[in-house]
């Protein structure tokens, strides 16, 4: 068995595949963008664009998309009813629009779309510009990616930002780029880290009050986690928060505040690489005034190299936009052995009279706290095993089963565990929506373990540093992925809906009482919000792994998705990559709507 850095390294160069030499300028679109209404119209020619009141407004637009999760609670919801559960399956294709073809890896992105233009990113560090009506493209992007990038689970881009006259995004090198939204044409360019110590960006940034505020990527390579803001407008950085206890905060070019306590929970030096990437994003309430930023893990994997609960790692913050203080923080996994990174998406809800926000997390349970202080309100299972926990406490703290902790290695290889869920989690990246319909969240889950042991390693700038070694099976002869309804006051599911491959992409939920998710098989699905039935299905050629939007154009109601096959599970996935390495990658952009009477 090879350790894990090698495997990694390996990996690595399967995902450096024609990342050499890929820059390119914008191309301008042989046609002009379609015209726009008379206000739009006007506001674009000013140079205008979305501001902070239609960020803040999106989930109540459905005339655009604006940001990432269709608000900044990112509920996924949709107030449309055209397109709905009586009338989905008549449901058919407007256009496709293809990404190109040789760079066809995993297209996890999430449309924006404003003033009759789509705008998608792709894998290598793309961004394109597509006619809303006819799917022609305006322009394309391509980042200057250097040969030594070292993205951790495939070369993905999850979706950009719009403000103003900018379309804004992350690379794979920790750039952050800012485009103009008409030409493609670089505005600012900003290095956000040293890719070749390991960090790379994946995530969508979001927008809140001037601020571009941002995670990063790199976990398993040692790097440490950071939220950050940087003024839209030009760039510059406002505000540092690692995620990492010991190092220090900054400020409008100072040195603020130290994150948490110098070796409070971790010994000697070991924070000077403890992981917790931020890697998937966050949330912003503007109810409480807080940003929502999930950590990842921390470094390395193996535990017995770390003592401690490894604060703040594995957890969600709650984040002041204006400083960048950590206001509060709720741990889902203190002293995580399993690679349960807790970057899974908080999305805020009102429930009885409080303020609540959920998450579905990597270590198998569904979590509801109190959204302005972080208690602890539930933690209930969302998936069937979770052999590493039996279960939370009334305060919030895991009841762990120490038989399943993989032991420290006497010699290169410890002895191993199997556990459930995998490393991959009961959920992954793939978000989860809430229906303010139904009240319930609708949970894109997967059913597998995993034999996990721990190894040797030590700490080496811009190498994998894991200290583990895994093979993922699935639980089950038939299914791996589940798509659930999950009730948050009750802690139940109210249906499933069995897929045989992984589900790894988002879930979109709308007031026609529907739901709608991809497949690796290459189908987008509806599903009746209520009772799970599926209503209709559609095969995009490739796997789906993006996350489906909604609006309204010209008076009718569209659906838009990514598809193109990729990610972490053909990657890392074991015996479940070997059961899907059939399934054809691809780019394209699809849109639907209903036909014309």
């Amino acid at each position: 068995m090879k350790t894990m850095a090698t495997r990694c390294a390996m990996l690595l160069a399967g995902t450096m595949l024609a990342t050499a030499g890929t820059a390119t300028e914008p191309r301008a679109a042989a046609t002009t963008p379609p015209a726009a209404a008379p206000a739009a119209a006007a506001a674009a020619a000013a140079g205008a664009g979305p501001t902070d009141a239609d960020l803040m407004n999106d989930a109540a637009t459905p005339g655009d998309v604006l940001t990432y999760g269709m608000g900044p609670r990112a509920q996924r919801f949709s107030p449309l009813t055209q397109v709905n559960a009586a009338n989905v399956a008549r449901l058919v294709p407007a256009f496709s629009a293809s990404l190109g073809g040789e760079k066809q890896r995993g297209q996890e992105a999430q449309p924006i779309v404003y003033d009759g233009v789509i705008y998608v990113t792709g894998s290598y560090s793309r961004l394109f510009a597509f006619d809303a009506r006819s799917g022609e493209e305006l322009w394309q992007y391509d980042a200057r990616l250097p040969d030594g990038i070292m993205p951790c689970c495939d070369v993905v881009n999850r979706g950009a930002a719009i403000y103003g006259d900018k379309i804004i995004f992350g690379t794979l090198d920790a750039h952050m780029v800012a485009l103009n939204r008409k030409t493609g044409k670089v505005i600012w360019n900003k290095t956000l880290a040293p890719y070749d110590a390991g960090y790379s960006f994946t995530a969508a940034p979001m927008i809140v009050k001037g601020k571009v505020i941002y995670g990063n990527s790199g976990g398993e390579f040692g790097i440490v986690g950071k939220v950050e803001a940087r003024d839209v407008n030009t760039g510059e950085l406002i505000w540092s928060r690692p995620t990492i206890e010991g190092h220090m905060g900054q400020l409008n070019g100072k040195d603020s505040t130290m994150t948490g306590k110098l070796n409070a929970s971790w010994q000697g030096d070991q924070w000077k690489n403890g992981g917790g990437a931020t890697w998937l994003g966050g949330t912003y309430d503007p109810d409480t005034n807080l940003i929502y930023m999930g950590t990842g893990n921390p470094a390395p994997w193996n535990s017995h190299l770390r003592p401690g609960n490894n604060l703040y790692t594995s957890s969600t913050l709650a984040i002041d936009p204006d400083t960048g203080e950590i206001k509060w923080h709720y741990q889902t996994t203190p002293h995580d052995g399993w690679d349960f990174d807790g970057v899974n998406e908080f999305i805020p809800f009102d429930m009885d009279g409080r303020k609540l926000g959920a998450k579905a997390d990597r270590n198998g349970y569904f979590f509801v706290l109190d959204r302005t202080n972080g208690k602890f309100v539930s933690a209930n299972r969302f998936v069937s095993r979770t052999d590493w926990a039996t279960g939370f406490t009334k305060d919030g703290k895991p009841i762990y089963d120490p038989a399943k902790r993989p032991p420290a290695p006497s010699a290169e290889k410890g002895a191993s565990v199997f556990a459930a869920p995998s490393f991959l989690g009961g959920k992954n990246w793939m978000p989860m929506a809430y229906s303010q319909q139904t009240g319930m969240f609708y949970i894109p889950s997967n059913e597998w373990g995993m034999d996990i042991w721990n190894e040797p390693i030590a700490y080496k700038k811009g190498a994998a540093y894991l200290g583990a070694g895994f093979t993922i099976k699935p639980l089950n002869p038939d299914y791996i992925g589940v798509l659930r309804a999950m009730d948050p006051k009750t802690g139940k599911i109210a249906w499933e809906y069995k897929n045989k491959a992984p589900l790894w992409g988002g879930v979109l939920t709308t007031a026609g009482n529907l739901v709608f998710t991809g497949t690796p098989e290459g189908y987008l699905k509806a599903f009746d919000a209520k009772t799970g039935q599926e209503l209709w299905k559609f095969n995009t050629g490739s796997g789906v792994v993006g996350s489906p939007v909604t609006w309204e154009q010209d008076g009718e109601q569209y659906v838009a998705v990514m598809s193109g096959w990729g990610g972490a599970v053909p990657l890392w996935g074991g015996e479940v990559a070997k059961a899907v390495q059939h399934i054809n990658q691809g780019g394209a952009l699809w849109v639907f709507k209903l036909p014309k009477a």
